[in-house]
């Protein structure tokens, strides 16, 4: 089965964010022109209510959290920067209603604060333990440890591990590395597809969930989903069973992204979200900020965002520069959508847990995914 190479990038630490792209055969759902735009930093009811569901807030609470969120996502670019080379990660407190910016110098808090964040001290850069992360990274890995990451919120790169306590195997694996913790008893961890649908996609027999739509210079258009959902089958086919088109691309494991031409005769790309609404940009949330996932096999569900540029070992190979969140899913789920407000942000990956008892779940940025097709999404 033919698909295109594409450049493998092995880590992104910024993560462009993208719209959900459902397909429906009834026309392109755009704005009039007449319309007033929409304000970005107001949450669609739907996301409010599944938001205060989940998070145990009121829909007030709900409602403000995302305006404070989108409020924080705006001012972190001018906030690192303000902190240079000090710069130690940043994390959204809800409490706070506000971006609390990691530095290792006081001159630095100074800058940081001027910019409307708030700045605490930290030991570590950001710089450094990415460093560290890239150790790991290239490190074989032992089959008990599950993933690593750098979580701006301990300050810390972290090591997740099954098993009770320390084996040989993953000292040998942080062996001479000072800025990191290893977490123990973790899950064991597994793509979600089930790949067998709901906003569903079907290949090979199997389901997975569509994530974003895409277009292409040529005015030609992508469906965007999770690798190892593409890497099963050339021909996918929508909810109804009618052919979407073939395969153009795959890249899973390193990556876990893919892409699907779109046969336009029979489908209309849209920038809608079942269970949300449309996505209007494409602003990275911080570390700490709210997040919703829409899936074919549990529908929609909201968490928040714990870590980002997390490098997960899956039994089928070791995949990096994930987001890590609280959001629950289940099989069937991956590749779908998402979102921080209405920014799109990535497509589900896979994870442990399910949306019973909750669970741990990864999404691959969607900016990786556009930079390695040329494409833009659509947006509602």
């Amino acid at each position: 089965m033919s698909h295109e190479t594409l450049p493998i990038r092995r880590r992104v630490t910024t993560l462009a964010v993208t719209v959900l792209a459902t397909v429906t055969a009834v026309g392109f759902l755009g704005v009039p022109a007449t319309a007033a735009p929409a304000d970005p930093a107001v949450p669609a009811p739907g996301m409010v209510q599944q938001l205060a569901a989940d998070l145990g807030l009121t829909p007030a609470q709900a409602r403000a959290r995302v305006r404070a969120e989108y409020r924080a996502a705006l001012i972190a670019p001018a906030a690192r920067s303000a902190a240079g080379p000090a710069y130690g990660g940043a994390v959204f407190d809800p409490a706070a209603a506000n971006l609390v910016v990691g530095v290792t110098g006081r001159a630095a808090a100074t800058r940081v604060r001027a910019t409307g964040a708030a700045a605490r001290l930290v030991p570590h850069s950001l710089a450094g333990l990415t460093a560290t992360l890239g150790v790991l990274d290239a490190r074989p890995a032992p089959r008990t440890v599950t993933g690593w990451r750098v979580d701006e919120a301990a300050n810390l790169v972290v090591v997740t591990a099954t098993g009770r306590g320390p084996t040989a195997p993953v000292r040998r694996f942080v062996a001479g590395l000072a800025n990191l913790r290893v977490d123990y008893r973790a899950p064991a961890v597994a793509p979600l597809a089930e790949l067998t649908g709901g906003d569903a996609i079907y290949g090979g027999g199997s389901r997975c969930s569509l994530g974003f739509n895409a277009r292409r210079g040529n005015g030609t258009y992508l469906v965007l989903t999770a690798g190892h959902c593409t890497n099963i089958a050339t021909t996918w086919s929508g909810f109804n069973r009618v052919v979407i088109g073939t395969r153009f691309g795959t890249s899973f494991p390193t990556n876990d992204y893919g892409s699907i031409n779109v046969n336009l005769a029979a489908w209309t790309p849209t920038s809608k979200i079942k269970g949300g609404s449309s996505v209007l940009g494409s602003t990275v949330a911080p570390v700490g900020s709210s997040v919703c996932r829409s899936g074919s096999t549990t529908g929609y569900h909201c968490g928040t965002v714990t870590a980002r540029n997390q490098t997960v070992h899956y039994p089928q190979g070791t995949v990096f520069g994930l987001t890590r969140t609280t959001v629950c899913a289940e099989p069937g789920d991956s590749g779908g959508p998402y979102v921080s407000g209405r920014q799109a942000q990535g497509v589900t990956s896979g994870g442990s847990g399910n949306c019973t008892t909750g669970g741990t779940t990864f999404f691959q940025p969607v900016g990786e995914i556009l930079a390695a097709y040329a494409v833009t999404l659509v947006v509602g």
